[in-house]
Order: structure tokens, then sequence, then C-alpha cells
């Protein structure tokens, strides 16, 4: 048989071999580093027997799949570790996932001592280098194989395999677990791990279901990336917005109001209301929107004619019961059916068309107590909504056009090189859940893909992601822990006009069916919130500081200095206040530096007399007497151009 590998080499074999044998065939160093293989783009264990004319990879921890391999083994030996440490623990699941691992038992919580004691269990088993087998049973011996092992959860995994199935397991020196691989050769290719944490998950994430007890890890070849790794990790916990939005007074949450029902506190207000203004004066006096204002429940009947009903009840807090109350309403979910009506109000022409539709919408979402984090995910959230009744000519036109508000609000933020594109599309296997046929979502599909192609945008493709009515252009960014959320989104929806009865007339004086573009432009002000509290680390861009400016009198014989600093400050627009406290000079401007206060303006004998401030700044630290003028001046100008200074100082 001919194996070709990556380089194109082809490497001639007489028997069969399996992919371990191969690479150590090729080298000892990468039959060491091997972590699985790929046979023909399908990845494979290293134990799979290659007999047959081929092209293979020999996947090491560099490559996705390799690393994925190496950190699932390495669930495998946590696993082992918890069952000799714990002998009655049930055994769940335990996949490698992006930044590590993790495993989940049926058993009591871990504290951080159990984990630091499983963790040196699981460094025995390395240290013992146990070979790791795979072998497989008839799917009826398989479950009577784990029955006999009172591993309740894995005979249920078993049981919902087809009849007939092979079903595989790894043993490695005698702890025994189902999976489907691969894996590495023995627990002794584990270089370097670290269990980070546990927590609370609910069997196949199923809050009815039972509640298991999870562990995360992390694993490397290396033990100088597996350092680097967990320095990110303490400078991810420094940033969360999770943790600092609280700390810096910015939104709290309360248990009896509810879950994913943040408070914002009046600093979080005002960042929220700065950034409302912007976007709407943005949309309405730059890029040709009209705003609507639209109410924030309706009955069940315009979200039947939307689809919405059938499509996205559960999703829905829903307001009665149909089968008792003449209405039932509901809160709404997106503001699409209500513009509609705004649009409809008169009868519009083909010179009417593009019309933007733009609305700070607030949306509500019967979201899963499981899926609530902060203000990433929450119930009642509130977007900077849009939707383009368009005449079909002018798609391209206008899709690129929504792009580049996107872009335009992004760089200003300074987010611009944190987002990736995705083209989200319909699930061709499953298509009672959508609207149109093959022919409508071939072609709305590939308007996005043109645009983006015709953007210059890398993007991704991924099916099952779109919208029922459409397709959809998302603009996604990783949190500090990784995970990845939808910021902005843009659909192309030329279904749902039909249900509406939505129509403009033509040149030929005929009424015809528009187009509608659905968009936000910042998207959820919650997630952007979190979003902007995790980038900058609280230390955010002045003109969106809730206080801009600290003004800090040396003594109280100068209070009424600092008063009259205030009152021209504010007078400008500035967003200030007055550290009158009788405290140590020192210690007000730690305290500043501490809450993240972009300016402080030392005042005392000298600068009085002068009409002067002394400047302290996390930009440049000390920046010396300047003129109150100049200083205003200079900061407006920062404020007004949403400049984004570069960070300097350390707390």
């Amino acid at each position: 048989m001919i194996i070709t590998l990556k380089d194109g080499s082809q490497k001639d074999y007489e028997q069969s071999m399996s992919v371990y044998d191969i690479a150590k065939d090729i080298s000892e160093g990468l039959a060491r580093a091997a972590c699985a293989g790929e046979v023909d783009g399908e990845v494979v264990d290293l134990r799979t027997i290659v007999d047959k004319d081929c092209a293979l990879n020999i996947l090491t921890f560099n490559d996705e799949a390799g690393k994925a391999a190496y950190r699932h083994t390495t669930s495998h030996v946590l696993a082992e570790a918890v069952k000799r440490l714990y002998p009655d623990a049930k055994l769940a699941i335990g996949p490698s996932i992006e930044s590590g691992f993790y495993y989940d038992f049926d058993c009591e919580s871990f504290s951080r001592e159990a984990l630091d004691k499983i963790e040196a269990e699981m460094k025995k088993i390395i240290k013992e280098g146990h070979e790791i087998k795979r072998f497989t049973l008839p799917r009826e011996e398989a479950i009577q194989f784990m029955k006999e092992r009172n591993e309740p959860y894995k005979v249920e995994l078993i049981e919902d395999l087809p009849e007939g199935s092979e079903i595989s397991f790894y043993d490695q020196g005698g702890f025994v677990d189902l999976c489907a691989g691969p894996h590495l050769m023995s627990t002794k290719g584990i270089k370097a791990f670290k269990l980070t944490s546990s927590s609370m998950a609910y069997w196949r994430g199923d809050s009815n279901k039972a509640r298991l007890q999870r562990i995360y890890g992390t694993a490397y070849n290396k033990k100088d990336d597996l350092k680097a790794h967990l320095e990110r990790m303490e400078d991810a916990k420094r940033r969360d917005h999770n943790r600092l939005g609280r700390e810096m007074e910015l939104f709290t949450t309360v248990d009896v109001v509810g879950q994913g029902l943040p408070l914002f506190t009046p600093k979080g207000t005002k960042m929220i209301m700065k950034l409302q203004r912007w976007i709407e004066d943005l949309e309405d006096n730059e890029w040709g929107y009209v705003r609507t204002r639209t109410p924030l429940m309706a009955k069940s009947d315009l979200y039947k004619i939307s689809g919405h009903w059938d499509h996205y009840k559960d999703g829905m807090f829903v307001l009665g019961d149909e089968e008792k109350d003449k209405e039932v309403f509901a809160l709404r979910p997106m503001t699409c059916p209500f513009q509609y009506y705004v649009y409809k109000n008169t009868q519009k022409s083909y010179r009417d068309l593009p019309y933007r539709m733009g609305e700070t919408s607030t949306l509500f979402r019967a979201e899963d107590s499981g899926e609530m984090h902060g203000l990433t995910r929450v119930r009642q959230f509130t977007i900077s909504e849009g939707h383009l009744v368009i005449r079909p000519d002018q798609a391209e036109e206008e899709l690129k056009s929504c792009l580049d508000l996107a872009y335009y609000v992004l760089d200003t933020l300074g987010l611009a090189d944190d987002v990736t594109f995705r083209l989200s599309k319909w699930d061709p296997n499953n298509k009672k859940k959508y609207l149109g046929d093959d022919n409508y979502w071939e072609s709305t599909q590939n308007a996005l893909r043109e645009v983006l192609k015709e953007k210059n945008l890398p993007f991704t493709e991924a099916e099952g992601e779109a919208a029922f009515y459409g397709p959809k252009i998302d603009i996604q960014a990783k949190n500090v822990y990784g995970k990845e959320d939808t910021m902005i989104t843009i659909q192309l929806d030329c279904a749902i006009a039909e249900n509406f009865d939505m129509t403009y007339i033509d040149q030929n004086g005929d009424k015809v069916r528009p187009y509608i573009i659905h968009r936000t432009s910042l998207g959820c002000y919650e997630r952007t919130l979190a979003w902007l509290i995790e980038k900058y680390a609280g230390k955010f861009p002045t003109w969106l500081c809730p206080e801009q400016v600290r003004i800090l009198p040396i003594s109280d014989k100068f209070k009424d200095y600092a008063e009259q600093v205030l009152s021209q400050l504010k007078a400008a627009g500035i967003r200030a206040s007055v550290d009158s406290r009788s405290e140590k000079i020192g210690y007000k401007i730690r305290q500043s530096r501490l809450e993240k206060v972009p300016y402080m303006l030392v005042v005392g004998a000298k600068e009085q007399e002068e009409g002067s401030v002394s400047v302290r700044s996390r930009f440049l630290g000390d920046e010396g007497s300047k003129n109150l003028d100049e200083f205003i001046a200079a900061i407006k100008k920062e404020i007004d151009t949403k400049e984004i200074r570069k960070v300097e100082v350390e707390e």
C-alpha cells in the first residue's frame, strides 16, 4: 500500500500497519509526539490499522485534533483519579473542549483542596505510565459490562446507540471507560496539566435531570505553555466583567428580582445612555434612519402572522393561557413585526426605498437558567435594532452599508480587531424549522456570501445558525475565557413580507413585495458593556467613562477652588466630581486609580493662584501643571473624537 504524507512524500508498505507504527517508521520523535492520525481527512486513533492506499497526516499537539486527543486522554486520567479517591462516584462524560477538558461526576462537590488531592493522584497515574488499550464489545454486552461496574450514566449512553452497534472502550491499567477516542498510547504522554475549577452541571444539560459535579482542567505538552495559559487565566479572572463590573459598581443582580435581570447602577446606566445616544444620533443623522417606538408586548395574533409563535414560542414569555383566556399576550423577543406595521402605515413607492427604521428595543427571551451569565446572557436586554425595507435591486448595496456601519461602530469602540465573521445558514436536514424552499435558501445565502467576499472579510460558514426566515452574517467575539458570542447580526429576509402583506408601488404602478434586512449596529447594549469591561479591564476610553475627571483638593482650604473647577468642567459637558474627604492626597490618588478614573486634578495654593490644575492621568501619570482652560480644551477634543489613548500607568 502507498501512504501519501502531508508534505506530499510517499511511503510504500507491503503489509497493513497502525498509524502509530507508521509514525514510528517515519521517525521516533514523531511517534513520541503523535496524538492521533488523520486518514483521508478523517481523524482516527493511533491504533487504527491502515490497510490500503491513503493520505495520512500524523497529528501532534500543534494540531487542533491532536490537542483534543491529548486533553481527552487527560480527562480519562482525571476520571481514574476520582474513582480511586471516591469509589462511589459515578462517571458521566468527559470531553475535550477548546480551553482544555472537563469531566462530570455524580458525587459530592469538590473543594479546591479536593482538586489538589485529585491532581496529586493524577500525577501518580501518569508516572505509572499505563499503556492505553482500545477494545470493543457488541451493544448488549457493553450495556451489561457497564451495569456490572455500576455506571448508570454510561449504560444510558450505550442504550441510546442503535442496536447492533459495536461499542468502543479504552483501558488504562485496569481503569476502563466508554469512549470513541482517539487517545494517546500511554498515560505517560501527558506532560503538564492543571485542574482549574469545579462547578455544578446538569446531566445532558437538562435542568430536569440529575445534578452533577463538573471538574474543569487544561493540559499542555510543555510546562512553559501551561504556565503561560494559567497566567492568561488569571488575567481573565481579573478582567471578568461579572466580577469587575460589580466591583466598579456598574451593575448588580438580586435574587428576588430574578436571574438574567441585571440592575444598572448610576455609573453603568450612564455608560449605556452614552452608547445609546451615540448610536441613535449616528443612525439618524449620518446613516439615513428614521426612529420608531413600539410596544413591549403584543397579542399572540401578531406572532402567529410573523411565524414566531410556531418557530420561537418556547423562547418567549407568554402572558395568559390560550385555552382559558380570550386574549393571550407575549413580551416581544424581537421588534421586526412591530416595525412592519410602522412601514405599512402609509403606502410606499419604489422612490421611498430603502426605508430604514431604527429603534432602541428592549426585548425579552426565556433563556434557560443554566445559560445565564452576567451581562452576556440575560432575559431582558436592549439592542440597537433596525429593519431596512428595500427593493431587491438595493440588497447588495444596503447589506454592504450595514457592514460598514457595524465596522465603524466596532472601530470607534476599539473592538474591530477582536471579531470574526460567520455566515449562518439553514439546516437542510431540518427544513420544517424554516420558511422557504431550497432555492430560496441557496439564493439568499449566496447573496450574503458574495457581500462578505466583496468586502474581503474572512468568514466561516455554520449550518443551523440561521433565523427561521433567512440567513445571517454574524459578527462574533470571544469573552476572556474563550467563549464565543454573537455581538452584531445582519440578516437577509426575502420571505416574511408575504406574511404581513407588505408592498411598495414599483415603476410600473404595480404592488410588489420588498426584501427586508434585519440588523443591529451595536448589538445588545448589555453584552457590549460586558465586552468593553473585559477588553479594557475597566479602563474605558475617556468618552465612555461614567466619571471622567476627579478633582482632589490638597486640603479643606481649597474645596471652594475645587468646586469652581468642577463648575467649569460640567459647563463644558465633562463628567466630574470632587473628592472632598479629609484624607491625604496620596490616598485620594490611589483610590481614584483603583476606581479607574482617567484624570485626576490635584489643586492647592499654587493652582488656585494660577487658575491651573495639576494633572495626573492613567495614560502618562504625572502630566504636570496645566492651565484649566487648556486642560478642558484637550479633554474635550479627546471626548469629542472618541480617542482611545494608550494606558501606560499601572494601578
